[in-house]
């Protein structure tokens, strides 16, 4: 039987007799049977556990480009599995449902890590993603799923908003293949209005991946009309990326759909999306993406030496494939930054659920 109160990692006992959650940048301090902001850490018996540990929302086969990951294993397949709850508190969360879940009913799969790695093989997936709510607060589970993913040649894939503390950061992203790190605006005030939380920590993972890590990471920004879409803003934000990151970091500008307590504010202008692709094109980055929306041009990976389309993408599907096996570009050779291998056919847009059996 799976224990879902899993011994927690990272926490230390203060003065006063609260244990603090040493996880991510909320230090929240506990007393006995508190739980944390994400609501799936709880001080128990003066420690930290993780009440969600072999507990899931649900699995899913997706494509890899939903993540979204455009240089990493183009077309491929990905096992992708949250729990509940999170350490941020969007107002604007597309998955709200799981991510500010209090309702651990919802949770309705079990599976051992190793059950996980096993289901992938069986399924033929590349990777297998923690997401849908952040893998940040489940890290021990994520962790041990990685290294069960592992053993069996099976990548791993983290989609996060990337608040978590240094230390944590160094033991979980050691058993990532890649990320999509949302970085939801740039501004403080965002983080601070939308997201109840703020901007340096989410900006030093990203320097953290790119210089201390062999991660490949992508970044995904939704971008929200009248909030964290303006030229000035954009401008600051490919800029900061292109000299701390380099050119070569995948950006995604992506499109919001109204949800949870932003139902007010309407979807994302394609016209927006092209004008956030052009500054960051502008500002020197490589390879910048539009995405939640049908957008060829947007969504296609162009050599950037000779100009050809190298992989051409309408949302979740590709329709030409120019890359070799080591991702040269087939007419003039030059090496496409990324993870490719050889390219039979593209998943596409399909969103298979899979049922993983609890285990005895």
């Amino acid at each position: 039987m799976i224990t879902t109160h899993f011994p927690g990692r990272y926490w230390h006992k203060l003065e006063d007799g609260r244990i603090q959650c040493d996880i991510c940048p909320r230090d929240c301090k506990l007393h006995d049977g508190q739980r944390g902001l994400c609501f799936v850490r709880k001080c128990e018996d003066e420690k930290i556990v993780l009440t969600t540990y072999g507990r899931s929302s649900g699995f899913c086969i997706d494509p890899i480009e939903k993540k979204p990951l455009n240089h990493f294993y183009p077309g491929s397949s990905v096992l992708s599995f949250g729990t509940a709850g999170c350490n941020l508190a969007c107002k604007f969360c597309q998955n709200w449902d799981i991510s500010k879940s209090r309702e651990f009913d919802r949770l309705c799969d079990q599976a051992s890590p190793e059950a996980i790695a096993r289901t992938a093989v069986e399924y033929g997936c590349k990777s297998v993603a923690f997401t849908y709510n952040d893998p940040v607060i489940f890290l021990e589970y994520a962790v041990d799923a990685a290294k069960a993913c592992h053993d069996l040649n099976v990548k791993t894939v983290a989609v996060t908003a990337g608040y978590i503390h240094a230390e944590a950061r160094r033991e979980f992203f050691s058993h990532i293949d890649a990320a999509n790190i949302d970085l939801k605006a740039f501004t403080e005030d965002f983080y601070h209005k939308l997201c109840v939380g703020h901007l340096k920590p989410v900006l030093d993972t990203l320097k953290y991946l790119k210089h201390e890590t062999d991660v490949w990471f992508e970044i995904t920004t939704l971008l929200i009309q009248g909030h964290n879409d303006s030229d000035a803003e954009l401008r600051a934000l490919a800029d900061w990326v292109a000299e701390n990151l380099g050119p070569d970091v995948p950006l995604h500008f992506s499109a919001f759909y109204p949800a949870w307590k932003m139902n007010d504010v309407e979807p994302t202008p394609q016209a927006t999306l092209t004008r956030a692709r052009k500054i960051g094109m502008d500002a020197g980055l490589t390879y910048v993406y539009t995405g939640n929306t049908h957008d060829k041009r947007g969504g296609t990976t162009f050599c950037p030496s000779c100009g050809s389309r190298l992989i051409v993408r309408d949302w979740y599907e590709i329709s030409e494939h120019r890359l070799t096996d080591e991702g040269h570009c087939i007419m003039c050779d030059m090496k496409i930054p990324g993870c490719f291998d050889a390219f039979h056919d593209c998943f596409g847009a399909r969103r298979i659920p899979v049922q993983i059996h609890s285990e005895e």
